[in-house]
């Protein structure tokens, strides 16, 4: 049997809290950047453990940094100094019957697909330098995988909490920075680069987006346009939001910027983003799970990205309880907000957590105990077809950033 506590949160929703802070990290950014190549790196390193012996062997890629460069923005076209320098830390299973797996160049090229992928001026043999620090891991831990069961044994004692749905805030924080990286928005406006923040903050009915926007100095060639492209930004985002949300919104974008400073008072870079020479960036500094960080919510103590899919509740808890709390949330009528808690402790069965909690924030009317044994069937559904869940985690069907 599971141990599922269900009762009524005291707090109101998110969308009728006075006050409300929501921050969202692009695809450029630093922080992101790492995140996502770990967890690229993750996804790859469990295919070749799959094709190899048929499971996932243990393995954690989630302590990675990204040391910024250096490079020297011109209106017009600057020029990459020093190179930026990725490093890869923790441990992975390099050695199978005696036979090595290329680790090294496992992660290196999922850092360099990332890249091509995602990040149009980076090129990731000419501005990245790599280093590998990815050791053996421990004895004990190693162990839980070599125990000949199908779902395993959690490899760590740790918590997480996911909740249902976003508010209003959230929603227009991420459709925002997406909506900045998409391609369409690329064709529009090629010049701005892939590292964006989106910073809102509500007060009522009333919101506040500040955006932090990298342009690309090859396409700037002059203070005069680069406010000029940033004025028509501001117009068409200021359409954009307009049909998005029911309150009053003000777009800010960036408010460093100052008049008459030439290359030192605008946002330009090289490569389109900061990590080139202004900041580094390091896994688990980013976005939740959910794409947010939202600073009004409870949030889970663990990085997910890079973490292992099939034993480490830090990746598979942080997942499952948002889609837990969405599952409850669209299957169970007269709910306005719902959060999950999951809590494991270490060596027990990752799919019979320690604990499993669930508040709900109702409805007028709503009766708990009518729903009770449908809030369970959600949850018992999911634990038990952990395995899958897991599988899904591995081929990287859920994003973590």
């Amino acid at each position: 049997m599971r141990r599922i506590n269900i009762g009524i949160h005291g707090r109101k929703c998110m969308d009728e809290m006075p006050f409300e802070i929501v921050e969202r990290k692009g695809k450029g950014h630093p922080d992101y950047i790492c995140d996502a190549i770990m967890e690229q790196a993750a996804v790859n390193l469990s295919k070749e453990y799959l094709k190899r012996v048929g499971v996932i062997l243990h393995y954690n890629l989630d302590k990675g940094l990204l040391v910024a460069g250096k490079t020297q923005v011109a209106f017009g076209g600057g020029k990459v100094i020093e190179p930026m320098l990725l490093v890869f830390g923790d441990r992975a299973t390099a050695k199978i019957n005696g036979e090595e797996i290329p680790i090294n160049d496992i992660v290196i090229n999922a850092a360099k697909e990332w890249i091509k992928d995602n990040l149009r001026f980076v090129d990731p043999d000419e501005h990245l330098r790599y280093q590998v620090e990815i050791k053996e891991g421990s004895e004990e831990l190693t162990d839980i995988f070599r125990r000949g069961k199908k779902v395993l044994g959690a490899n760590d004692t740790s918590a997480a909490v996911g909740y249902a749905p976003l508010s209003k805030l959230e929603r227009l924080v991420l459709d925002v920075e997406k909506y900045l990286n998409s391609s369409e928005f690329k064709k529009l406006y090629p010049e701005t680069g892939e590292d964006i923040k989106v910073m809102g903050y509500r007060v009522k009915k009333r919101a506040t987006l500040t955006i932090a926007l990298a342009f690309v100095d090859r396409f700037i060639e002059s203070e005069r346009k680069y406010f000029r492209l940033k004025r028509e930004i501001l117009e068409n985002l200021n359409e954009y939001v307009k049909e998005k949300v029911d309150f009053r919104v003000k777009v800010n974008i960036n408010t460093l910027d100052k008049r008459g400073r030439g290359v030192y008072g605008v946002y330009l870079t090289v490569l389109g983003t900061s990590a080139e020479c202004a900041d580094c960036g390091e896994v688990g500094r980013g976005n939740r799970v959910n794409g947010l960080i939202p600073l009004n919510r409870p949030v889970s103590n663990e990085a997910a990205a890079g973490k292992n899919p099939v034993s480490h509740v830090g990746k598979i808890y942080n997942i499952l309880t948002h889609k837990l709390a969405d599952d409850i949330y669209k299957s169970v009528s007269g709910i306005k907000e719902v959060y999950v808690w999951l809590v494991s402790h270490i060596g027990q069965p990752i799919n019979y957590p320690a604990t499993i909690d669930v508040q709900i924030i109702p409805e007028r009317g709503f009766d708990i105990k009518a729903v009770r044994s449908d809030i369970e069937d959600v949850i018992n559904s999911e634990l038990d077809g952990i395995y899958d869940f897991c599988m899904d985690l591995a081929h990287g069907k859920f994003s973590v950033c």
